[in-house]
Parts: C-alpha cells; structure tokens; sequence
C-alpha cells in the first residue's frame, strides 16, 4: 500500500520505537516512585520535556504532557471559560478541528457563552480585518496554525500580536504545524499552544501543551500532581520517550532544510496530476502551507468513489479530516474558503511523510488518473458534471 493520509496519522519512526522500547521492557517504574530504578524513568521524562521545548523553541517547564492534541485544546478552553470574568465570547476561525469547534459549542450550552467563527478568505487565509473586530469583548482567542484539511498555514504572529494587544488570552492549535514547519514561540506573543505526537512520527495517545511561563493555568485533571500540578495522572512514559525522540528528529530535520524534499516530491505529483489529469483544481494558497499536504478537487468525479477505487488500487488518502470520514456534507473548511458544495464533495487530501519515495508518488499519481477515468466513464463523458457512486451499505 501507498500511504498518503500523514495528515492523518504517521507511522512511528523506527528510531523513535527503539527508544520506547526499553520503558514497556524493562524500565516499567512509576516515575512517582522513590528508588533509584524510578530515578531513571523520571530523567527519560524530563528529558522529553527538553526535546519537545526545543522543537518549539520553549522552555521544559513550559512544557505540559497530555494524552493528545484534543486534550490539550480542551483543557485550555475549558481553563480560559473558567477565567473569563464579565466575557462571554470566544473567537476562532471557521475552519477549526472538530477539538475547537465542538468544545466552544459545549461551552455555549455549559457557560451561556458565545461563539464568533471568523471567515477566511478563498485561499483559506483568516481575515485578520473581521478577527480584529471580532476581538472586542472576547474571553479568548484560538486561531489553528495550519489546517488539518487544506495545510494553509495561517497568520499566526499576526493573529497572536492582535489578540495581545486587546488583552485577549491567545491559544493556537499547533497540531498539523509543529514538526512540519518552524513554530518558534519566542518570537510571538502566543500563550498556549497544542501538539499532537502522532502527526509527527511518534505514537497515538500522547501530546503536548506548551504554556507561557507566566500564564496563569488550571488543570483539567487534579490527582497526584505529575506535571508540575497541571496534568495529574500516572505518566505514559513510553509514549512520552517516543514524543521526545521525535521532536529531536523532526527539529534536526527542519535545521536541516530536509523537509524541502517533501516539499520537491508535493509539488511533482501537483505538476503531474494538473498536466495529465483533466478538470483538476488546486484548493488553498499555494504560498502559505505545509511542505507535506495537497488539497485537489476532481471534477466529475465524487471523492467517496475515487477513495474506493483508490484502496483497490494501493493508495491510501483521504476526503478531508480523518474525524470527519463517512459525513456527507461538504467539509466546513471548504464552504468557508467558498468552495462549491460540487467542488467540495470531489476533493482529495493527499499528505505526505519523511517515508514518501518519488516511486509511490509516481504509482499513486497513476492510480489516481485511472480512479478518475473509471469514474468519469461511468457517466460516458469527460468529466464536467457530478458522478453519482453507488455503494452496498
């Protein structure tokens, strides 16, 4: 098979496999504990708070441990509804993750607070003009890095610097940016920021909240007091070493410049499909995104169908978000940028890894172009009007 849904879930390094190896074997301690064989495993967790702080250009004590990136964007909604005073209204984009979006309508019917979704404009860049205004009164601020659907990386230090300046409490969610492309906290007023390690090369069910030294915060868990009081619960060290170990890979990689042949391998199967496929569209700024990620629209063809026809023929992708497989309306990332609800339903997002070889993108855009011409004779012509795909339930 040919995997090209990284934006989903990445395979765990091999690297990063080996250094979780030997804290499911023979480190197994509780770090809590007090003798010297618990010593060792709280090291391996300091030191991961060292790799993930340096990936990120943060401090280890700003550093918080999760279970995952959706933890970590509830926690600090759920911490800033807590803090809010005499404000009611929360301000994010349109095309947040579901994390975003489904805490702050939870929030809506727990607080009575108000939700404000902030456009964006046909490149699926945040309006900065609406989200200024809409800053006025707000509780807080959670503007996503880059898109989980399209890759379009969004003003961040822009958005970061405006929330500041109103007195606004400002979070982003890091998920399908850190690792992908240089986030340096340092060099823009952002108080919170989430992490997903599986985005990334190391395993599912552990993340990363950074937190600015200085921000006040409340804990959604309250225990035993593992993370300096701010995470309670016995720690996922493996899980923990493997976040670590591959935040020193991808930080090294990024020093490196190496993502640029990620970048090289993106733009040849775009070059390929857009010159040898007919009626492909190209959705998203072409200069703000991730190295790894490409959002195409197929036209007469419905995603549903090629997504089929594509797992027969070996190659993994997606319609959009990995939350949002089997719902059949259009996604809302791409009726915010203004997407036709056709265009939409015809979208593919095709992500790519540190693993993707210029073979499988070669064998993928081969796949792609005969997906797309069974689908288009379906019909009996050349692919301009919409493909009904009948499937058994």
């Amino acid at each position: 098979m040919i995997y090209l849904d990284s934006n989903a879930t990445t395979q765990v390094h091999p690297e990063v496999l080996e250094a979780m190896m030997p804290f499911l074997t023979d480190h197994w301690h509780n770090p809590s504990s007090g003798y010297r064989a618990a010593k060792k495993v709280r090291e391996a967790i300091e030191l991961a708070h060292e790799q993930v702080a340096a990936l990120i250009n943060a401090s280890p004590d700003e550093i918080v441990m999760t279970g995952c990136g959706t933890e970590s964007n509830n926690a600090v909604l759920a911490f800033l509804a807590n803090q809010r005073g005499d404000k009611n209204k929360i301000v994010t984009s349109a095309i947040e993750h579901s994390a975003i979006l489904r805490y702050a309508d939870a929030l809506v019917e727990s607080h009575g607070m108000t939700v404000e979704h902030v456009g964006v404009d046909s490149d699926g860049r945040l309006d900065l003009e609406a989200y200024r205004s809409a800053l006025g009164g707000a509780a807080m601020a959670s503007v996503m890095w880059a898109n989980n659907e399209t890759g379009v990386i969004q003003p961040i230090a822009q958005a970061a610097e405006l929330a500041n300046d109103a007195g606004v409490p400002f979070h982003t969610d890091a998920i399908q940016a850190v690792g992908k492309t240089p986030v340096d906290v340092k060099e823009t007023p952002i108080d919170f920021l989430s992490i997903s390690g599986h985005k990334f090369h190391a395993p599912k069910g552990v993340g990363a909240l950074y937190i600015r030294s200085g921000m006040r915060f409340e804990p959604m868990l309250r225990g035993g007091g593992q993370e300096q009081g701010r995470r309670s619960g016995t720690e996922n060290v493996a899980g923990i070493v493997g976040l670590g170990k591959a935040a020193q890979l991808m930080k090294a990689r990024l020093d490196d410049d190496h993502h640029a042949g990620i970048e090289k391998l993106r733009d040849h199967l775009e070059t390929r499909l857009l010159s040898e496929v007919e009626g492909v569209t190209r959705n998203g700024s072409l200069e703000f995104r991730t190295a790894n990620t490409s959002h195409l629209s197929f036209a007469g063809c419905e995603a549903a169908g090629l997504l089929i026809l594509l797992d027969e023929y070996g190659v993994q992708c997606s319609a959009g978000s990995a939350c949002m497989t089997g719902k059949q309306q259009p996604s809302h990332v791409q009726v915010a940028m203004g997407i036709s609800p056709a265009q939409a339903k015809s979208s593919l997002r095709i992500s790519l890894s540190i693993f993707t070889t210029q073979d499988e993108v070669d064998a993928a855009v081969e796949a792609i172009q005969k997906a797309v011409n069974k689908l288009r004779s379906v019909q009996g012509g050349s692919g301009v009007g919409p493909v009904q795909v009948f499937t058994s339930d």
